[in-house]
């Protein structure tokens, strides 16, 4: 298929292919057969995880597509939500797991966001300590950034992702038609991920988010256009990922706009702001940051933050949350080292780095302007 994308994730164990192709979800079959020829074996008992909305709109055609190529289908639903991404809820997959006898050459197959790729991640981690997944990311945020790299977890009330496990999957399958059923909030959240790749990596990437008229719905995008945008944050993700697997170093840049978007997130319970919504308004503050510490130029901000508003995301904090509650957040966070937390700060559009050297009265002054700065 001549508007097919296949990115390569080279890992010293556990190296796959990122596959986005129109259509993908008729492919998820054949696909996943033909690792069992190329690599370890494949069982025929496939446990496809995903939550009532998405397996209503594909789960008919994923379920077609597995059993036409031979493999035994059973279902878990999870509910949908961030605030269900929890260790109890955990149990369900593991409960599915046992009742339809999943053995260790099993494959367990993620259909969904970010949430469901990271549960069914971690579960396939742990299940029978370690089965195969492969992740069918449906919204763009999973897409550019969950699906890929291998992260996987829970939360914990007083943390996002406090709970997980590196497990790379065999295969990410990305479908860009299914971006047609995503709800346009979701959709804006994955560009956030977008605009980080294009922010802290790849320039060209962040040139090309200018250009486009439009970046806060997928309609207002052309199919070249969008299949350029995943190609572009896919590669991003791939060759970070590729060079630093286990976060040791560099893949922490991926991090960007995480570290103060994780805090709000958690402290305004996972139903006010989204993930995107809060790496977003991190991104906004860490380019504050940045700015304060003289790592680049305030022309920079300018633009970033031109981009964030395109895609028609928050730059301020949501009213009422308590800057104070913030920062002690942050000290919960999971890259908090020695007692300080590290920030991922841009250096110039492209370039990031990592610094533990943002001291508390600059974090809380950026966090106030973001309030002062907030519109009526």
């Amino acid at each position: 298929m001549s508007n097919q994308s296949v990115i390569s994730v080279p890992l010293p164990q556990s190296s796959y292919e990122i596959v986005i192709a129109p259509n993908g979800l008729s492919q998820i079959g054949s696909r996943l057969r033909s690792l069992q020829v190329e690599q370890k074996q494949i069982g025929q008992k496939v446990l496809l995880v995903s939550n009532p909305a998405i397996f209503r709109q594909y789960g008919e055609s994923a379920i077609a597509s597995l059993s036409a190529a031979g493999f035994s289908v059973a279902i878990c639903l999870l509910p949908a939500g961030e605030r269900y991404k929890t260790p109890a809820m955990l149990q369900k997959i593991y409960d599915a797991a046992l009742a339809h006898r999943v053995e260790r050459s099993s494959t367990f197959v993620a259909l969904g966001g970010g949430v469901i790729g990271d549960m069914t991640g971690f579960a396939a981690a742990t299940w029978l300590r370690g089965v195969s997944v492969v992740q069918v990311p449906t919204s763009l945020l999973a897409m550019v950034d969950a699906a890929i790299g291998g992260k996987t977890g829970v939360n914990h009330p007083h943390g996002k992702n406090l709970i997980g496990a590196f497990h790379q999957p065999r295969l990410v399958l990305i479908d860009p038609d299914v971006l047609k059923t995503l709800p346009p909030r979701e959709f804006r959240a994955g560009m956030a991920e977008v605009i980080k790749y294009g922010v802290i990596w790849d320039e060209d990437l962040f040139s090309l988010l200018e250009q486009a008229p439009r970046l806060d719905r997928l309609a207002a995008l052309a199919e070249d256009r969008l299949q350029e945008i995943l190609t572009r944050s896919c590669e991003a993700k791939a060759l970070v990922v590729s060079k630093d697997e286990k976060e040791a170093g560099l893949r922490a840049i991926l991090n960007y706009g995480h570290t103060i978007g994780h805090a709000v997130e958690s402290l305004t319970g996972y139903r006010l702001i989204n993930h995107g919504e809060g790496v977003a308004i991190g991104m906004a503050a860490a380019a504050e940051i940045a700015n304060m510490l003289n790592l680049w130029e305030a022309t920079a901000t300018e633009r970033q933050t031109a981009l964030i508003k395109k895609a028609g995301l928050p730059t301020h904090l949501p009213t009422g949350i308590d800057i104070e509650a913030i920062l002690e957040a942050l000290q919960s966070d999971k890259k908090v080292e020695a007692g300080q937390v590290r920030f991922v700060l841009p250096t110039q559009i492209g370039a990031a780095i990592v610094t533990d050297q943002v001291s508390t009265e600059v974090v809380r002054s950026v966090l106030k302007m973001r309030v002062a700065q907030q519109p009526e």
